[in-house]
């Protein structure tokens, strides 16, 4: 069952399966609750291609073999919980943002994109709304979506730490067989199978990415490492190698598991997946960091 989160009483927006080993596994994009005051212009097909979906089936194994397991049951297109509250564009917004907003280049890129923590647009440039958003809804969001989240994230990673000394987290993803125009700045890209991403080595030890990495190519899937995607505000917020804390963004191409027009799931593939990844989490768990 679930775990409520005591600090966070609204955490109904997500669920967290504590573990009993080193490994925590997150899903922030794979949420398929629609909130009723979404007040989005576009229709839900449109808005469901925003998600990672299908991503927490992939990995429904994990809670079984002890591995701490974090989802988000709300969209991304929604509140993107892989940005940080910085991250917003205050055009989208009825009134004044007053809290502090991020001046990094990089960041300022996405958000230009319409990708910030509150979306703009979709992946082909849509508008996602036909109005603006009072000041009031936007710091609703962050307070029944954001933080229980991050709060889970956090605490399922502190316990892991705390348990074993180090600590290993994979930020769970999935990504279009192609980039869209507004996805990234590598509008129509052709993915790999795979794209292992620890903010060039700053937030896991290089090594432990070249594992994965490795696994994934031994079975039989072209991998690219930190290429176009690096990891942004999970693994950036939880990854410091220096303190055994291992984060680490893992890209699936959804080709691999389902069809991305009608989102139906592929068997096979899922299957094949799944067999792969639990070989990759048992590797995982007997590879000490240290």
């Amino acid at each position: 069952m679930p775990t409520a989160l005591p600090s966070n009483p609204m955490s109904s927006e997500v669920t967290y399966l504590p573990g009993s080993t080193p490994l925590v596994l997150d899903s922030p994009h794979s949420g398929t609750h629609y909130p009723t005051d979404f007040g989005a212009a576009l229709d839900l097909a449109t808005l469901r291609r925003a998600e990672d979906t299908h991503v927490e089936k992939i990995y429904a194994f994990a809670p079984a073999l002890g591995v701490a397991w974090v989802e988000a049951h709300f969209p991304r297109i929604y509140l993107d919980a892989n940005r940080d509250t910085t991250e917003l564009d205050t055009t989208l917004l009825d009134g004044e943002w007053t809290d502090p907003l991020s001046t990094d280049p990089q960041v300022l890129s996405k958000v230009r994109l319409g990708k910030g923590l509150i979306w703009k647009f979709t992946d082909d440039g849509e508008p996602i709304y036909n109005r603006l958003l009072s000041v009031a809804e936007v710091r609703a969001r962050i307070e029944r979506c954001w933080r229980p989240y991050h709060a889970a994230v956090a605490q399922a990673i502190g316990a892991a730490h705390a348990r074993h000394g180090y600590s290993i987290h994979i930020n769970c993803h999935s990504m279009p067989a192609v980039a869209g125009r507004f996805a990234t700045d590598f509008p129509g890209l052709v993915h790999a199978d795979f794209v292992v991403g620890d903010r060039d080595g700053s937030t896991a030890s290089p090594a432990l990415s070249a594992l994965i990495c490795e696994h994934l190519r031994g079975c039989g899937y072209s991998v690219e490492y930190n290429h176009p995607y690096k990891g942004v505000e999970l693994v950036r917020r939880h990854g410091n190698p220096a303190q055994q804390r291992h984060s680490i963004q893992v890209e699936i191409n959804r080709k691999l598991y389902m069809d991305e027009r009608t989102l139906a799931l592929h068997p096979e593939g899922l299957a094949r997946l799944q067999a792969d990844l639990q070989a990759l989490v048992h590797k995982l768990l007997t590879n000490d960091p240290r």
